[in-house]
């Protein structure tokens, strides 16, 4: 049978061959010949090693010391990071720290906007006839969000509102999906009056990759009198962000992703420099300004940073990891991986309408506009579920995701323009061999 493809593998591995980041593919152990699930867990590198390495190293010698005493501090190891993380959702230093996981600071961030959204400060925005600036003052108690979100965002949303006595029902305002895959700028603009106090929205949605315009979602936010607040766990590592410029008020991620940081490694948050010296929803001692935090006041004094929503003590042995991490993501850099990045998956796309074109039931879900794609192809098929899992035998890592995706991921630093092609080929083989028929449809999140 002929090859239903209008790129010859010759010409990805050429493509290959003048590629400046394929070097960097050498330092991570990449736990399949085609692992295409970094959008879900990013593998090992030897950078993320010899950082674990050292801190379990100082902890062996040193034991407490490793607070003051260690090649990093421990002391200050989660601002140092924030600080290494900042360039790469574009804030100032004092604006990021890593603390906690990504529900537990989508509580906390969530929780203390809709305890302080009337009492924020002013925000100066230009009025829409552009004569006159206007003080804004955020003030409702509605949250939009939208239907497509991953599911956490919304058990924690909910869960604040009642411990505020608040209807999750009444006060959860949900903008819906148009095609079961993307939300539209205009939709979330109809969800926004004068109850709203804050739009959350992801950055990147988790099951088609679509991406969302941060800085008009804001301005619309501020313009409708709205906190903007984003869950970045699918963009932060693959995209580069402005959040500052942007004047985001309030951000989460996670670091196992496109961190490459390792499972259940420490998350990061930003909160806008304006908003320093609120008192957390969810204060703990080491969120406590640094200067009294070994006084052992019982009265909290919060840090006047980012650094205030850290809740419990930097867990070391899931934050050091990171610090290798963006020892390689520095040298790469977060443009080049971006711009790989949308190559990878444009030739993915390509190769996928390929199939479709020769019969095959494949399609992609994800936008075809690479300013509004992130960094996995959301691949279509009526039986994607059995198609993954024969995938996955066959050595090509993917998930899926119900009811009909299949999650393919291009991760710039391990992953190359041959591997994209070998990829659609096992796409075309496990349909012509119907492999996929020895397995049973799930229903289930792999």
């Amino acid at each position: 049978m002929s090859s239903p493809f209008s790129i010859a593998r010759e010409d990805a591995a050429a493509r290959d061959a003048e590629d400046p980041l394929a070097s960097f593919r050498d330092r991570f152990d990449v736990p399949s010949e085609l692992y295409m699930d970094g959008n879900s867990l990013g593998p090992i590198s030897d950078d993320a090693e010899r950082t674990l390495d050292r801190v379990v190293d100082e902890w062996r010698e040193r034991g407490i010391e490793g607070w003051t005493e260690g090649e990093q501090p421990w002391w200050e190891y989660a601002e140092h990071l924030g600080e290494r993380l900042a360039p790469y959702v574009g804030a100032d230093p004092e604006e990021v720290v890593i603390a906690n996981s990504t529900t537990v600071n989508i509580h906390s961030l969530i929780g203390t906007f809709l305890d302080h959204v009337a009492d924020v400060p002013a925000r100066e925005v230009e009025a829409p006839d552009a004569i006159d600036d206007t003080a804004v003052d955020a003030s409702g108690n509605v949250v939009v969000a939208n239907e497509l979100d991953f599911p956490t965002d919304h058990y924690a949303i909910r869960a604040q509102f009642r411990q505020r006595g608040l209807d999750p029902d009444e006060h959860l305002r949900l903008v819906e999906s148009r095609d079961g895959r993307t939300i539209e700028y205009e939709d979330v603009a109809a969800a926004m009056d004068d109850d709203v106090g804050i739009l959350f929205m992801p950055t990147v949605l988790y099951r088609s990759g679509q991406l969302f315009d941060v800085a008009a979602l804001t301005e619309l936010a501020h313009d409708n009198g709205a906190l903007a607040g984003f869950d970045a766990a699918h963009s932060v590592g693959a995209v580069p962000h402005e959040f500052s410029a942007a004047d985001v008020d309030f951000a989460v991620w996670c670091s196992y992703k496109y961190l490459n940081a390792g499972p259940g490694s420490i998350a990061g948050l930003y909160v806008n420099e304006r908003y320093h010296g609120l008192t957390p929803a969810l204060p703990g001692w080491w969120g406590n300004e640094k200067a009294s935090q070994f006084d052992l006041e019982l009265t909290y004094t919060p840090e006047q940073s980012a650094g205030a929503w850290q809740i419990g003590t930097v867990p070391m042995l899931s934050a050091a990891p990171l610090e290798g991490s963006l020892d390689l993501l520095d040298e790469a850099g977060i443009d080049r991986v971006r711009a790989k990045s949308l190559e990878l998956t444009d030739l993915l796309a390509t190769l996928v309408a390929d199939l479709s074109a020769a019969g095959y039931e494949y399609s992609v879900g994800t936008p075809a506009d690479g300013k509004r794609r992130g960094g996995h192809v959301a691949v279509e098929h009526p039986d994607a579920d059995r198609v993954s899992q024969a995938l996955r035998e066959r050595g090509v890592v993917v998930d899926y995701r119900p009811p009909n995706v299949i999650r393919i991921c291009p991760a710039p630093l391990y992953v190359g323009y041959a591997d994209v092609y070998d990829v659609a080929e096992q796409l075309r083989s496990v349909i012509d061999e119907g492999a996929h028929e020895a397995f049973t449809a799930s229903e289930g999140v792999s």
